[in-house]
């Protein structure tokens, strides 16, 4: 709650970055109050000691940790190198193209109102023109704004539901700069370890670029993911200078230390840096995969097999996998007889997970979750990953069966169990809260569109679905249960939302594939039961 209400501060016009002359400006006078009699010059005197002592123990303090804070500033300036000035040179550029994009549309909104709307006069600390800041700084704002999208305990809704709709897509590298970087990571000739590698991406992201390739001797189908060059110089150089940044508002604002500011940043640096590790990528497929093997479930599902001599830290060559998403509805209906038993295959293993594995896949969308070819369930990419701890997935059972069963009061006790609190929380009252809030899940607008396609060399007609729930509206329900939680003191960890977040995914594919699925009451889906949490390394 610290945490939201510094951001808050921030974000609210107290520091604004671009002031608007039309925006109100509150002044401070200098004329001294009349004081009443009762109030004498010792009472005054002893006060103004006070103020004094305080002010001078304050800056007692900050003076003794100025040399540690210059040392350390200094010490990240030199990890940095040259990239620094150069990302700054590109920081001011985009600042001035969102600038100039926000005078514009201040220019349009002045001709037509005579009042400023918020999103205009917060300038480029407004959600929508830090998120648009943010796509232009690249892939490092990018990471930190999918961040921002899924920590609603940290920060505040309305970044929280704008940095939904930060994309992470970026124009492709040529292929010769992905060249080098497989010569340079593998140490030996392209030739002598892929037969071909197809020049054109399957995919381009901000951190790394798919090709498609077969295997030399094997014949191998395989896809190698490729982290695209100077991407970490970039990443260390951002993150550094957040970092320093929250270093020196904590040093000029004491009062910073209670919102963990520094202690978030390090989260999210720890969480980008380990994105742009493949062999930390490897070791979550192989986890997944040893599960699966234990279990005995790789005729249900799998995971893209890991060449690891042909992998690095920058470069992950996999076994290539074909399939379709969850959301093509004509290709699951030619592949398999019955949508909904994929369906539950792929909720049981996702849940089996969660306890099985050290870490689960945290990014569950269409791209990520497919039907293969062979009728199992693929789960692709584990860049995105999360961890939860025993504890936190004893008390989120009980969450979603209270959602299922609507008993309020269970789901109250268990969101107070999850969250961090240090006062006594009305549990009753919270509970009358939460039902006010659920009431309203029944209606959420939700459409199945249906899109057909004749093919150009014969009759058939293709036929493939969507499922499109306003996302507003989802967003808006979790971050509800958010605000209205954080009202009785309580704070949620991250893997909370990463978890709430990949079962809005699956409500998602029941209603496109089961719609008359309930998957947290359904007996053949199996939530994991947290007494097996002590075979939780069995599968590492």
């Amino acid at each position: 709650m610290a945490a939201v209400s510094a951001f808050r501060g921030v974000a609210y016009g107290r520091l604004p970055l671009l002031q608007h002359p039309q925006l109100p400006v509150t002044r401070i006078s200098s004329r001294p109050r009349r004081l009443n009699g009762r109030c004498t010059r010792s009472t005054l005197f002893a006060r103004y000691s006070q103020t004094q002592d305080l002010f001078t123990s304050r800056l007692q303090d900050s003076m003794a940790n100025l040399p540690k804070l210059v040392e350390e500033i200094i010490q990240i300036s030199i990890n940095t190198g040259p990239r620094g000035p150069i990302r700054l040179a590109q920081g001011i550029q985009a600042v001035i193209g969102v600038g100039t994009e926000w005078l514009e549309d201040v220019s349009k909104s002045s001709s037509s109102t005579s009042r400023l709307p918020t999103q205009l006069q917060l300038g480029l600390l407004s959600p929508l023109y830090l998120r648009k800041l943010f796509e232009r700084m690249g892939a490092t704002y990018i990471k930190l704004g999918q961040f921002i999208a899924s920590a609603p305990t940290v920060f505040p809704p309305e970044y929280v539901q704008e940095f939904q709709y930060c994309f992470d897509r970026a124009p492709a590298v040529p292929f010769e700069e992905i060249q080098k970087v497989l010569r340079d990571e593998l140490g030996r000739p392209i030739d002598s370890i892929y037969e071909y590698v197809d020049p054109t991406p399957i995919a381009s992201a901000s951190i790394a670029q798919v090709h498609g390739a077969r295997l030399r001797g094997s014949k191998e189908d395989v896809v190698i993911k490729v982290l695209k060059p100077g991407i970490e110089d970039i990443l260390v150089a951002d993150l550094n200078f957040v970092y320093i940044v929250a270093r020196i508002l904590e040093f000029l604002n004491p009062e910073l230390n209670r919102t963990s500011l520094v202690a978030i940043v390090k989260d999210i640096r720890e969480s980008m840096l380990e994105e742009v590790d493949f062999n930390k990528e490897a070791v979550n497929i192989e986890s997944f995969r040893r599960y699966l093997e234990t279990m005995g479930l790789t005729r249900q599902a799998t995971a893209p097999k890991v060449y690891q001599q042909y992998s690095g830290r920058r470069v992950l060559t996999m076994e290539r996998l074909y399939g379709v998403p969850l959301t093509d509805l004509d290709s699951i209906n030619s592949l398999v007889s019955n949508p909904e038993t994929s369906l539950i295959t792929a909720l049981n293993v996702w849940f089996g997970s969660l306890l099985a594995c050290e870490t689960f896949h945290a990014d569950v969308h269409a791209g990520n979750l497919w039907l293969l070819h062979d009728g199992r369930i693929g789960f692709l990419d584990f860049g995105i990953v999360g961890r939860i701890s025993p504890k936190t997935w004893a008390a989120m059972e009980v969450f979603l069966a209270s959602i299922a069963t609507e008993e309020y009061e269970s789901m109250a006790s268990a969101l107070i169990e999850m969250g961090a609190t240090n006062k006594d929380v009305d549990s009753k009252a919270f509970a009358r809260d939460l039902e006010k809030i659920f009431s309203s899940i029944q209606d959420l607008d939700t459409e199945i569109i249906v899109a057909t396609a004749r093919g150009t060399n014969t009759n058939a007609t293709a036929v493939s679905a969507n499922v499109l729930v306003d996302e507003r509206q989802m967003n808006a329900l979790f971050l509800d249960v958010v605000r209205v939680s954080e009202s009785y003191g309580l704070r949620f960890p991250r893997e909370f939302a990463l978890l709430m977040k990949q079962l809005l995914y699956f409500d998602r594919y029941t209603r496109l594939l089961a719609p008359n699925l309930n998957m947290l009451q359904d007996q053949r889906i199996s939530i994991v039961s947290n007494r097996r949490s002590s075979n939780r390394n069995i599968y590492q």
